[in-house]
């Protein structure tokens, strides 16, 4: 009876082994596009959560957690759903990180997720609509819905005695989402939009597009698009022509390549991006530096917080089958529970394995509600000097 017992323990630990060399995540963002400038650091930081885990041995018996990039384009859903087809298909991932841009991930969701009940986990994937897709529990997102951002934008301007204001936002669901939200928003507090107009990604020329803008007039323009895309073209076009001085820059627009790029024209724009200044923050900062790449660029904390919630919802219901682990994330991403902040990784796969709730705050205050989103938390930025300055969190 003994050596029988043997014998199964050692085939249980042997098929445990098996199972857990080696968990697959993709990692699908826009590594070329309009935001390829600023998802290097997103990349980067899910890796380093996957990493640390890895390095910690305590994933379902010590797996080792591999990151397979695809990538998104941010607005090519074609592609966007082929490279996700590949990750499920051919990689055989357990879980998608990401994707970036909302319609992508609107694309990927209904067309490669869903059909084969894989879960995803986007850092900054912000449309309204992604709230109330269908998404048989599989789809969550720890950047905080343009809803709030419409909200915040307000204030922003709000505070600095802006009333009137032109707004041109790329022709997608992020654009249109986030135009609507702001535009409602601004609007109910008094404010008075000029115009608000769609532009399209492609095109060689938008001085049509800026000429409209002007004649409308505004304090301000409010571009609701892409830094390395249109929304760079048309702010550039803008000054050179005399339109408009000074630019609103949500999420989408912010990176130091615009700015770069812009030069001297760009001084005094301002907007905001999703970020907070709690402990969690600055400790991920800490370790992104140490593992060379920039942890305060947009998404790129958000991206670590997603990857870390897709491993340790998978070490809680001791599964990488995304019906089992994607029902955890709620309850590891909220209280009540000890809390985990970045680094601390390996502390919570012992605290679960010991039957301990976690809280995970992570690097963005991580609070996941409803629909399985971030509530929202934003850093208000200035650009002076050529750099993208802090002025406030929100």
């Amino acid at each position: 009876m003994k050596k029988l017992l043997m014998v199964t323990t050692a085939i249980y630990a042997f098929s445990g082994a098996a199972i857990a060399e080696e968990v697959k995540i993709g990692v699908l963002l826009g590594f070329t596009g309009p935001l390829e400038s600023i998802t290097p650091a997103m990349g980067a930081g899910a890796e380093l959560a996957m990493a640390e885990v890895t390095a910690s041995g305590k994933l379902m018996g010590g797996a080792t957690v591999t990151s397979v990039r695809g990538d998104s384009t941010c607005v090519d859903a074609a592609a966007a759903t082929s490279a996700a087809e590949r990750l499920v298909t051919s990689d055989k991932v357990s879980a998608i990180m990401g994707a970036d841009c909302s319609g992508v991930t609107g694309a990927i969701l209904q067309n490669v997720a869903r059909p084969n009940g894989i879960a995803m986990i986007s850092p900054s994937a912000t449309s309204p609509a992604l709230s109330t897709a269908e998404d048989d529990g599989l789809f969550f997102r720890t950047a905080p819905s343009d809803a709030r951002q419409g909200v915040v934008m307000t204030e922003v301007l709000m505070d600095r005695g802006i009333k009137n204001a032109a707004l041109t936002y790329t022709n997608n669901d992020y654009g249109k989402g986030l135009a609507d939200a702001f535009q409602a928003a601004f609007e109910a507090a008094g404010g008075t939009i000029t115009i608000s107009t769609s532009h399209d990604e492609d095109k060689a020329d938008y001085s049509s597009e800026v000429a409209s803008l002007a004649a409308a007039g505004g304090d301000i323009l409010v571009v609701a698009g892409y830094e390395a895309g249109a929304g760079r073209a048309i702010i550039q076009s803008s000054l050179d022509s005399g339109a408009f001085e000074t630019f609103v820059l949500p999420d989408g627009m912010v990176g130091q390549s615009l700015v770069d790029t812009i030069g001297a024209g760009l001084e005094g724009s301002f907007g905001q991006y999703p970020g907070t200044d709690s402990q969690g923050a600055e400790m991920f900062q800490a370790l992104a530096t140490s593992a060379g790449f920039d942890g305060t660029g947009a998404f790129a904390p958000e991206s670590y917080d997603a990857a870390a919630l897709i491993m340790l919802s998978m070490a809680a219901a001791n599964s990488t089958v995304s019906k089992d682990w994607a029902g955890k994330v709620m309850d590891i991403a909220n209280a009540p529970g000890v809390e985990i902040f970045p680094g601390e990784l390996g502390k919570a796969l012992d605290l679960i394995a010991a039957g301990t709730d976690i809280d995970y705050v992570g690097a963005t205050a991580v609070d996941l509600i409803g629909p399985g989103e971030s509530a929202g938390n934003y850093r208000e930025i200035e650009i002076k000097g050529g750099k993208i300055e802090t002025v406030r969190f929100r």
